[in-house]
């Protein structure tokens, strides 16, 4: 028994003894190898070519201008003279509207009775006629339409009557006269169309007394009221 270990303990020195000479070996070729690399001599790279930076311009005061002519803080510095646009003329007022007095039609289409103001003499105008600034475009018995400076101007003729004109005087300042003897009878006539006017409508018969809507031969009665009275005409019933 104490020879096997005998024998196991000079195994074991023998391969600690190896183990030692092997680590020795390679310490002395690691040593030797670093040695050898530290003393190689290395030549260093030469440098890139470098270009040498241009030489800086000389100042010129002429180079600043714009910082001296735009300074944000001192506009009377700028050399451009601002002129402004003289502000646009105002535009003209319109003037008072003609001022209406009635439509007549005598069947060549309707006519306005106008005069260019409260005081002036009033007349009759056709569509296409001047009145005073105003052109009369058209008429009708309800409304005008007219043209001033390129715009259209459409009113209704109670708007263009003057209400502020002196009315007549009173019938108990005229001399007191006896009462007219009442008027012979009229003769009633029946309720039908008469005569065909130029505007495809059709003027009322003298004594027609028929009321307004009342239908006949396919027309229908028709009564506006003007300021020269009642205007009497037939239209076509068609669509009614």
């Amino acid at each position: 028994m104490k020879r096997k270990l005998l024998f196991a303990n000079v195994a074991l020195l023998a391969l600690s003894a190896a183990i030692i000479v092997h680590l020795r070996r390679s310490y002395v070729e690691t040593r030797a190898r670093e040695k050898g690399v530290l003393s190689q001599h290395i030549r260093p790279i030469p440098p890139p070519p470098t270009t040498p930076r241009p030489a800086p311009e000389p100042m010129r005061p002429a180079a600043y201008s714009d910082i001296a002519q735009k300074m944000l803080f001192a506009k009377d510095r700028n050399p451009v003279v601002v002129v402004e646009p003289p502000p646009p003329p105002p535009k003209p007022k319109m003037p008072a509207l003609p001022v209406f007095h009635g439509v007549i039609n005598m069947g060549d289409g309707p006519i306005a009775i106008l005069s260019e103001g409260p005081k002036a003499p009033h007349r009759d105008y056709q569509p296409g006629d001047q009145v005073g600034a105003f052109k009369l475009v058209s008429v009708n018995s309800d409304e005008l339409v007219l043209e001033w400076e390129g715009q259209t101007i459409t009113k209704k003729v109670d708007e263009m009557i003057d209400r502020n004109e002196p009315a007549t005087p009173a019938a108990s300042a005229a001399p007191v006269e006896p009462a007219a003897p009442p008027p012979a009878p009229v003769a009633t006539a029946a309720a039908k169309p008469g005569l065909e006017l130029p505007t495809g409508i059709r003027a009322c018969v003298s004594g027609d007394t028929s009321p307004e809507g009342t239908v006949a031969d396919g027309m229908r009665k028709v009564i506006k009221p003007t300021p020269f009275g009642s205007r009497c005409y037939w239209e076509s019933d068609s669509g009614k």
